[in-house]
């Protein structure tokens, strides 16, 4: 089994919405790479207490932050964290979101400071500082900020709600935030992304509940309230002010409209927040469904001009002489407009109260929908309000059932599901369901893992990447062969490999190529020929590039320019790896040049360095092992036991074989044998004479001397045999009239 790095585990923390309904708020972390989902409040507390929890995680991490949609539990502890937590990253919403957000939250700030001071969590100021550094995107365009992929989808549950499918490091994710699968009035549903993620983060809101079809819902509503009104009643419904109380005001403009007998019933809208935002609502008319844009387009009419739907500025205006609808907000019924008209027609058994959207749990929404005798006042003082009129739970929240949400589920297939936005007992009815419905893939490579962590509890999801190199450039011309190598640069930005040759590099990357040039000046005591001759020893062919009277130039292997002149040599090259290794040895064979036996020393009269060099077999052996271990090191091994017999050099499971009886090279793959055949050359060369046993013999000797005489070496007037072992090699007179002596030692 691979051993899994800590780089390869996906971190999920959810700092809010975790087995809860609320202050929505969750950290993804791979790679090195974060992103926090939503900030919100929770609609049932206030204070510090309403926000995520922040503190248990080190916000200066996080590099983006992407809000699904503006209400109130997704989105009103942004400010909070832009403006008072250590944040630096970037913020990202749709743009409708964004236009709504500045109206809904500085409503929020205003509602906050009017029922405790000390409960605000920011300021006017905070909230424009953070609408300042928001940023967005468009649907179903890619963002990507240094390597976080993420492309915006339709939710379908308030205007401009997105889906996020997120990418970072090869994993994918897709965070549905709320979202409809069911079409309404006004708002597209809920799209599947066109690509797989290994990873849904899911909403639970509803768990296994499922809704009552779209129209037999609508007919209920409407068959309730003109029940109420007929029988001299008044009906609530609290809203949010901006999401289903659209929708609601839709149905109810189009009801009245095709009945006349109720044109004296008014309907009244109180929120000065969505009279606001209707015009935003106007404004993105191109982002609602077709029912929208067809009567746009057809009637030349905006829908959102409402003919039957009086908007009310403040209860103080409001007569309240008689049967009436009233949308109102908030809809939890914790405070303003909607919470004082129900303290006000709870006692009257005639009218009615329509609960509209999901309540959550701690809400008097929530608290009244099990039908108490009484409720406590807004005014505190231990005051109850009785309760006499009828509660009826219709709900036009935009949120997905098990049906819609098991069908969704399954249309994304992804292989890992994490539960969020939802109470505990029904996100776990939720779960269940789940498993019960994948247990047949478990433990197979289809096998769906379902999650649903506590807040504040991390959750470790082990994913393996796959580097993927993509060819690009001129390279991509040439069509793959198998067996063919592929030679160019890898440029890696963020996550994403490409190969490139180096000529593509500024097109494709942005990266540009400079060539650095290297030049080393050595004293040489040697002339050009004799330089050239030990060139060509080492490196074959040398090109002469210059040739003056007082400045030589050869160019080795097309690398490594020599200029010699003045008793210096200067080297030029192109900086790299491969040409640096050249330029080293030929500033080897600069530096030694005047110092190798192979050297033609210039002298002013015949002379000889008949020096005998008392080594026996053993030592030359030894100084020939020198050479190989400079050259091979730890790949030099004796081939038996006595390493004197020979050594077998092991390079990426070649080997070569020498046999120092007979200063044989063996092996079977030709560039190997070539380099040990040549530095064996170059080692006997220098520790000469080297023969199996004592020094040459006469006769050893006479063979070596007509072995030189066949040299064609230009100029050789002569060759002698010296003493026991050597000869001396006589030249023709130069052009100064000296004649060259050498003395070279006899192999045997």
């Amino acid at each position: 089994m691979q051993r899994i790095e800590d780089a390869d585990i996906l971190e999920f923390i959810a700092l809010g919405g975790g087995n809860e309904v609320g202050r929505s708020c969750h950290i993804i972390k791979y790679k090195g790479k974060t992103v926090m989902l939503d900030a919100g409040v929770h609609p049932a507390m206030n204070g510090l207490a309403a926000l995520p929890f922040y503190d248990d995680y080190d916000l200066s991490t996080v590099d983006v932050l992407l809000i699904s949609h503006f209400h109130l539990d997704h989105a009103a502890s942004l400010p909070y964290v832009m403006t008072r937590t250590e944040f630096k990253g970037r913020v990202f919403m749709t743009h409708p979101t964004k236009a709504i957000y500045r109206w809904l939250l500085s409503d929020y700030v205003r509602v906050s400071a009017i029922s405790n001071d000390a409960s605000a969590l920011y300021t006017d100021a905070d909230l424009s500082l953070s609408y300042e550094r928001i940023e967005t995107v468009d649907y179903h365009s890619t963002t990507d900020i240094d390597g976080i992929k993420f492309t915006a989808y339709h939710a379908g549950h308030v205007l401009g709600a997105a889906m996020y499918f997120i990418e970072i490091g090869g994993v994918k994710l897709l965070f549905t935030g709320d979202y409809s699968r069911e079409e309404d009035r006004h708002l597209n549903v809920a799209e599947v992304p066109t690509e797989r993620p290994d990873i849904l983060i899911t909403e639970s809101t509803y768990g296994t509940s499922t809704h009552q079809p779209r129209q037999e819902k609508e007919t209920r509503l409407l068959n309730l309230i003109t029940k109420t009104i007929l029988n001299g009643g008044r009906c609530l419904l609290p809203v949010f002010s901006l999401g289903n109380a659209q929708e609601l005001l839709l149905i109810l403009d189009e009801y009245w409209q095709s009945h006349p007998d109720l044109e004296g019933i008014p309907v009244f809208y109180a929120s000065s927040l969505a009279r606001k935002c209707l015009a935003v609502y106007q404004t993105y008319i191109n982002m609602m469904n077709d029912s929208i844009r067809k009567k746009f387009r057809d009637d030349r009419s905006n829908p959102f001009q409402f003919k039957h739907i009086r908007s009310l500025k403040s209860l103080e205006r409001f007569a309240d002489l008689g049967p009436c609808v009233m949308v109102a907000s908030p809809g939890m019924l914790q405070s303003g407009v909607s919470r004082e008209l129900l303290e006000r027609w709870a006692p009257d058994s005639k009218n009615t109260l329509i609960i509209t959207g999901y309540s959550v749990e701690g809400t008097l929404a929530k608290q009244i929908l099990n039908e108490p005798s009484e409720f406590p006042s807004i005014t505190g003082g231990g005051i109850k309000v009785p309760r006499r009129l009828y509660v009826e739970e219709i709900s036009f929240a935009a949120h997905v059932d098990y049906k819609q949400n098991s069908e969704f589920i399954d249309l994304v297939n992804a292989s890992n599901i994490i539960l969020v936005h939802g109470e505990q007992t029904t996100m776990g009815r939720l779960k269940a369901a789940l498993q019960s419905k994948y247990k047949e893939l478990r433990n197979t490579q289809k096998e769906v893992k379902i999650f649903n962590p506590r807040n504040s509890e991390e959750l470790r999801l082990p994913f393996r990447g796959i580097k993927l190199a993509k060819v690009m450039g001129s390279l991509a011309a040439r069509p793959p062969e198998n067996g063919a190598i592929l030679s160019g640069i890898i440029v890696q930005k963020n996550f994403e490999m490409s190969i490139l040759a180096a000529e593509d590099l500024s097109e494709f990357s942005g990266l540009g190529t400079t060539a650095v040039i290297q030049r080393q000046t050595v004293a040489v005591n040697a002339s050009a020929e004799l330089i050239k001759f030990h060139l060509e020893q080492m490196f074959g062919a040398v090109q002469v590039v210059l040739e003056a009277e007082q400045t030589v130039a050869y160019e080795v292997m097309g690398i490594v320019t020599v200029h010699i002149g003045a008793g210096m040599a200067t080297i030029e090259w192109e900086g790299n790896m491969m040409n640096d290794l050249i330029a080293d040895s030929v500033l080897a064979i600069l530096i030694s040049v005047d110092s190798s036996p192979m050297s033609v020393k210039l002298s002013s009269k015949p002379h000889s360095h008949a020096t005998e060099i008392p080594l026996s077999r053993l030592e030359k052996i030894d100084r020939v092992l020198l050479f190989l271990d400079s050259q091979f090191g730890e790949h030099v091994t004796p081939f038996s036991d006595n390493a004197n017999d020979g050594v077998e050099i092991t390079v990426d499971a070649h080997v070569a074989r020498i046999d120092f009886r007979t200063m044989e090279v063996a092996c079977s793959y030709e560039p190997l044998r070539s380099r040990v055949r040549h530095v064996l050359d170059r080692a006997v060369d220098t520790v000469l004479p080297f023969v199996a046993g004592n020094e040459g013999s006469p006769a050893e000797v006479e063979d070596f001397v007509e072995d030189v005489a066949k040299i064609d070496m230009e100029g050789v007037k002569d060759v002698d045999p010296l003493t026991e072992g050597q000869v001396v090699v006589k030249t023709e007179p130069d052009t100064v009239g000296e004649e060259v002596v050498t003395m070279m030692d006899a192999v045997g």
